[in-house]
């Protein structure tokens, strides 16, 4: 439901912080050109596992958390819908209020990969560009482009013409398959094994390079696939997802050939 009084978004995206997809949205000021990035409030506590009612009132009572929560419009599958959101430079003020110690086993290691990455995964993703200076992109062009030239390489090293023709024929069965009678997504447990798949490559890529490539595995997966959310993924191209991630897994550094999925 539409709500005038709540901020309207010039931008929003959905940021993968390892299995989680976290909803932003960037908001300019009605008196200044500044443009402020603003969390809600609700979806992290459901992936934190803690109880929103709780979080909300110890917000409240904060002097200075309080000041920074505000009404944003955000779209969501069920239509436009004014959620409680939070700036994002107080997003830590409020995440290291949750003491790891005193939550459940289950979750105390969830709470404490958000205090220690999900302010930057989530900063690093609203960047501006033309905040970096010119060298900066024409380096990390230069990274981008040997990465793609040692991913090609390797590509054609493992794959035969045979390989590709076959693939090229698998892929238009599956297609044909789904015009004569469409599919139905993947089930709860062939999403968990390509969940299980994408922190693999993740996990095996951030050893070379450093960095967190969670988001960056999902990514390719959804523009090879053409879906948002690997959830979303036919499951008459389950297979074919689960061999593309296989692939990639193996064809990492000094990965085993057999991947642990």
């Amino acid at each position: 439901m539409v709500d005038d009084r709540a901020l309207t978004p010039v931008e929003q995206r959905t940021v993968v912080f390892y299995d989680d997809e976290i909803p932003a949205a960037v908001v300019v000021g009605h008196e200044s050109e500044r443009r402020d990035i603003y969390v809600p409030i609700r979806p992290l506590c459901d992936f934190l596992g803690v109880n929103y009612r709780a979080q909300r009132r110890r917000i409240d009572r904060d002097p200075v958390l309080s000041n920074f929560v505000t009404e944003v419009q955000l779209a969501t599958a069920g239509g436009p819908q004014a959620m409680p959101c939070l700036h994002l430079d107080y997003l830590n003020g409020w995440l290291f209020g949750i003491s790891a110690a005193s939550v459940k086993e289950e979750i105390r290691d969830r709470v404490i990969r958000y205090q220690k990455e999900c302010y930057q995964v989530l900063r690093d993703a609203f960047q501006e560009p033309q905040a970096m200076d010119q060298l900066t992109q024409v380096e990390q062009l230069g990274h981008a482009l040997i990465t793609l030239a040692r991913e090609q390489r390797e590509f054609d090293r493992r794959l035969s013409s045979t390989e590709d023709e076959l693939d090229d024929v698998r892929q238009r069965v599956v297609a044909i398959e789904e015009r004569v009678a469409p599919g139905e997504a993947v089930t709860e447990e062939q999403a968990s094994q390509i969940s299980q798949a994408v922190k693999a490559v993740a996990m095996a890529l951030s050893k070379e390079t450093g960095r967190n490539e969670f988001g960056g595995v999902y990514g390719q997966l959804y523009r090879k696939f053409g879906i948002t959310s690997y959830k979303l993924l036919p499951a008459a191209r389950f297979q074919e997802a689960m061999a593309f991630l296989t692939e990639w897994f193996r064809s990492i550094g000094d990965s085993p050939d057999e991947p642990p999925f």
